[in-house]
């Protein structure tokens, strides 16, 4: 599976911008899915998981970042989604998808300026 981020962008302190992730191939159902992010000179850091429709769809989220984004998933369009509102300046990092254990997708830039 590849896997393609988009949707970063620049906007201001609490405004809001939705990130999408898509996945190649027939497998994606069968893949927990998880949003991470980088900020400039840390580490990259979970941001938000869900898991596959066989273990529930269940969501688990950063705590700092709970009650801000929104993880959800479309199967039949093999996307994952990251719903972030609220944003707030300390959000701005490159956020990364990941399909499974293993498999990362390209980053996208989100720049939240004050």
């Amino acid at each position: 599976v590849q896997l393609q981020a988009s949707g970063g962008g620049l906007v201001q302190a609490g405004a809001s911008l939705r990130l999408s992730c898509a996945a190649s191939g027939r497998t994606f159902s069968t893949y927990t899915m998880t949003w991470f992010r980088q900020a400039p000179g840390k580490e990259r850091e979970f941001v938000a998981t869900i898991t596959r429709p066989l273990n529930g769809n269940r969501m688990f989220y950063a705590d700092s970042v709970k009650g801000r984004f929104t993880i959800s998933r479309d199967n039949a369009k093999n996307t994952v989604y990251l719903q972030m509102d609220t944003l707030q300046p300390e959000d701005t990092a490159v956020y990364y998808c990941k399909a499974a254990d293993n498999i990362w997708g390209q980053g996208t830039l989100v720049t939240v300026s004050s």
